[in-house]
């Protein structure tokens, strides 16, 4: 059976038990969406977005939907346990693709905003998620066609004008395969309309050893003058593997600042695409990867500035170790009319052994004038000089060459508002190098 053939044999069954509670349009969505799929096929490196990525272990994995809510013996603790303390949080944890009322804690109802599953908004919210759901990626790729078909369950996050959440709000997505190999396809939806603002962190985690599939998509629509601070965190098992698609389109006066971290996964693909389609956006973009052993991590970003008078500053980071292998492809897009615009990328890179590989491609595509435009790549390894420096004034070797490939890595964390999730990245961090071989740091 060709690769894509398992997944498109499986559509009609899926298409038979979804039906009951899909509205009729999702249905003409989905059906589109695998059509798409199949149209397209799994890429391969002889499509240029992914010639340093290979795929073929997802397409011949042959993993299994789960079509109820099962828990799998996972703990009330393991959503925070795994991810970071959100006591301070609004917290929506979705297991294997379906929401978990008992594991989530969405705070108190507010008069403006909504906060919860995406299959009842279906039901409560359906103009809404009928004009913007698939409206942001429309089956660009293969695998965001593939989610939007056997996407069954994610979040649902609306503010309404001028609406401010001051607690963060934490949507995790677990995968507790109970001794399988699963897939699983969440979506997330955000609207903000004008003036509103929240802090948004998406967390994906899964089992230690599990073998097991995420393929997920977040679309997020800001009106006028809203103000989003989105980070995704990354820690899924060392055996998985995690494809993820962020689509952001912007209003006028917008601010959109998000990070994501790369901590897990045997191969992990991060897609971070946003449109500055209004006057006086602000648009941060950063990001930390870590990778060791023989796992694979790519970011592929793009920026899309369709207006005039707006500034995009991005910043990414990458540490690899072992026989680890990284990719970062940075597109910076200027239309005709986006005179004014200010854009910085810029992504760096650091080496610990030297069988560890990085593919960097920083990009600048400009058709406009009077604009301010930069971008620049950078791949080395620890500066010995320092490292002498510090030894010798009496600090271990060892101790040395973590404190600076932390203060190397500090330059994003320190962009992370939320303190505990910042807390437990750095946290994390200082484990993995401790568990780095000592080959692996010279």
């Amino acid at each position: 059976m060709a690769d894509e053939e398992r997944y498109l044999s499986h559509f009609n069954d899926f298409q038979k038990s979804a039906a009951a509670s899909d509205p009729d349009w999702l249905g003409a969505l989905r059906r589109s969406a695998i059509d798409r799929f199949a149209e397209l096929g799994f890429p391969t490196t002889r499509n240029e977005q992914w010639r340093f990525t290979r795929v073929r272990p997802i397409a011949r994995g042959e993993f299994e939907h789960l079509h109820t809510y099962e828990r799998n013996g996972l703990a009330d603790s393991d959503p925070t346990r795994m991810t970071f303390d959100d006591t301070g949080c609004r917290r929506l944890v979705f297991v294997n693709g379906h929401f978990s009322r008992e594991l989530s804690k969405p705070g108190k109802p507010t008069e403006c905003a909504v906060f919860g599953s995406l299959s009842e908004a279906f039901k409560t919210h359906p103009e809404i998620v009928k004009q913007h759901l698939g409206q942001e990626t429309n089956g660009e790729s293969a695998f965001t066609a593939l989610n939007m078909a056997y996407m069954r369950d994610g979040a649902f996050i609306r503010l309404p004008k001028r609406c401010i959440i001051g607690e963060p709000i934490h949507i995790v997505y677990v995968s507790s395969p109970g001794g399988k190999q699963v897939q699983s396809h969440p979506r997330t939806l955000v609207v903000a309309e004008e003036g509103s603002c929240a802090a948004i962190v998406e967390s994906y985690i899964g089992g230690e050893d599990a073998v097991y599939f995420t393929n997920a998509v977040t679309e997020m629509v800001l009106g006028e003058g809203a103000a989003i601070d989105h980070y995704k965190l990354q820690r899924e098992s060392r055996a998985a593997y995690h494809i993820a698609t962020i689509q952001t389109r912007m209003g006028r006066d917008c601010r959109f600042d998000t990070d994501s971290i790369s901590l897990g996964a045997a191969l992990a693909r991060n897609d971070i695409n946003a449109v500055l389609d209004g006057e006086g956006i602000q648009c941060s973009m950063d990001g930390l990867y870590l990778a060791d052993g023989r796992r694979h991590v790519d970011n592929h970003t793009a920026i899309r500035h369709a207006q005039p008078h707006c500034d995009s500053h991005e910043l990414y980071k990458g540490i690899l170790g072992g026989h680890a292998s990284g990719v970062f492809n940075g597109t910076i897009h200027v239309d005709p009319r986006a005179v004014k615009t200010d854009a910085k990328q810029t992504n760096r890179c650091m080496l610990l052994s030297d069988d560890a590989q990085i593919n960097t491609n920083p990009q600048l595509e400009i058709f406009a004038d009077d604009v301010k435009c930069t971008h620049g790549a950078s791949v080395g390894q620890l500066d010995e000089n320092a490292v002498f420096y510090m030894r010798a004034r009496g600090i271990e070797e060892a101790r040395a060459r973590h404190m600076l490939i932390f203060a190397f890595a500090n330059e994003v964390l320190e962009r992370v508002k939320v303190a505990p999730l910042r807390d437990r990245v750095a946290g994390d961090l200082f484990e993995w190098l401790a568990a780095v071989e000592p080959t692996e740091t010279v």
